[in-house]
């Protein structure tokens, strides 16, 4: 059995696309909490996605005994600031400005577990430069984007309108979804090549 640990649309519709049969049960965790005291023991945004994708592949991987559990987290890092998904228009708005004329890093990581055990982990990073937009370009594209932005980190999605925002973008496309795809689907064909037929 393989259990996505998350409920992004956009990772189960990844495993979907690439032939994976899979049941999900998001992971319940005090994210922030652990993100705070990765950051104030000297982390960053990559420790963060990290120790997340692992913290909530073990999590669900306990209850479900002989499953294999994909975890994943994405952190938005800018410089040392790390941005969270936005809770409405307002705040997408707001966040987009800061990001305009900057480049931040994506950082997506992936960890697999069976029986509260840790079999593998990886993560990838993505660095993404936004132009110097107007706040009509800006308005026009929340417009377009609708809700789908407040379920992303940073308040955009580079498969939708938002793209026009962007200037240069260097990184593996799945990575920048949430998901590196690649290096779990190689994890898989290793660890539980089952998972796979």
């Amino acid at each position: 059995m393989l259990i996505l640990a998350s409920q992004s649309q956009t990772r189960k519709a990844l495993l979907q696309q690439a032939g994976l049969v899979f049941s999900t049960h998001p992971a319940e965790l005090d994210e922030r909490a652990l993100e705070d005291a990765t950051l104030a023991s000297g982390g960053d945004g990559r420790d963060v996605a990290l120790l997340l994708a692992q913290r909530k592949a073990l999590t669900v991987s306990a209850d479900y005994p002989g499953a294999i559990v994909i975890g994943a987290d994405q952190t938005l890092s800018l410089g040392t600031e790390l941005l969270h998904k936005p809770l409405d228009r307002d705040q997408a708005a707001i966040q987009l400005d800061h990001l305009r004329g900057k480049t931040h890093r994506l950082h997506a990581a992936v960890a697999l577990a069976r029986d509260n055990q840790l079999l593998w982990s990886d993560i990838e990073t993505a660095e993404l430069t936004m132009r110097e937009f107007s706040a009509a370009e800006r308005d026009d594209v929340l417009n377009r984007e609708g809700e789908a932005v407040l379920g992303s980190v940073g308040s955009y999605r580079l498969e939708g309108p938002s793209i026009r925002l962007f200037e240069t973008v260097t990184g593996d496309y799945f990575t920048i979804l949430g998901l590196p795809l690649l290096p779990l689907l190689a994890a898989l064909r290793s660890f539980a090549p089952e998972t796979l037929t």
